[in-house]
């Protein structure tokens, strides 16, 4: 899908991986960008750098991310590409609580599932659109000392393909972003963890990467090249796999 003169939404747009999109999806000529944050004053700062629009919305309400969609639908025009971009990071094992648990399953999986719920019939009506999920690539592998991370960010890959499968025929195309560490919020203070072993991107690195998915339609973004390579060492000898990481556990885990 080429980007010019398109309606795009990006989730998580105050800084980061979302910033980053929101430029470069304007620098490609799209026609509104619209920069959706809970951090409404750093979404606004995304817009104000490419005359976009900005919204305080919180993802892992549903209701918010169905105002959104109509919102943009009936006062900027048809959604061609949403990106479900937004997410958090929760660290630990089973012993993390269940509302921290909820918390990030909501915001990781759940609000992939609401704007797809919400925006994926319109979108078939009107004969088609585009979907670009942020993931990660703890959810094709796996994610030491963070259970939580890994376990949504696998879900979120489960939950793009499924979309991709059942709803392509009906010309909705889907892009699953699966990077190592990027330089953002979320990697700050752990930029010397496990995912940074094969080095911290910049974000406008991922952006790059992504444009480039959505031109092509592809499905699989891959940022850091390597991980397909660990991909294809886990399908090939899957408890050799779970041996290197359990390497990796000692080294980098936190229990």
């Amino acid at each position: 899908m080429e980007l010019k003169d398109k309606i795009v939404v990006v989730t998580g747009a105050a800084s980061g991986i979302g910033r980053a999109l929101a430029l470069r999806f304007a620098a490609e000529g799209a026609k509104t960008v619209v920069c959706v944050d809970l951090n409404l004053a750093g979404a606004v700062e995304t817009a104000e750098q490419i005359d976009g629009v900005a919204f305080e919305v919180n993802v892992g309400r549903e209701g918010d991310i169905a105002a959104l969609i109509d919102r943009v639908e009936r006062d900027i025009g048809p959604i061609d590409l949403f990106c479900s971009n937004a997410g958090i990071l929760t660290v630990g094992g089973m012993e993390v609580p269940n509302e921290d648990w909820q918390k990030i399953w909501n915001i990781n999986v759940m609000s992939h599932v609401w704007a797809a719920r919400h925006l994926v019939p319109r979108m078939i009506e009107r004969g088609g659109g585009y979907l670009l999920n942020t993931a990660s690539a703890a959810g094709l592998l796996n994610q030491v000392g963070a259970a939580p991370y890994g376990v949504t960010k696998h879900a979120a890959v489960g939950l793009a393909e499924w979309l991709a499968l059942s709803h392509g025929d009906q010309g909705i195309h889907v892009s699953v972003l699966c990077p190592q560490a990027v330089r953002s919020e979320m990697t700050r203070g752990h930029e010397d963890s496990v995912a940074s072993l094969d080095g911290l991107l910049e974000p406008e690195v991922v952006a790059d990467a992504c444009v480039k998915a959505i031109n092509d339609e592809t499905f699989l973004v891959l940022p850091h090249p390597e991980v397909l390579g660990y991909m294809r060492l886990k399908t090939e000898n899957y408890d050799r796999w779970i041996g290197g990481m359990r390497k990796l556990n000692r080294i980098y885990g936190e229990g």
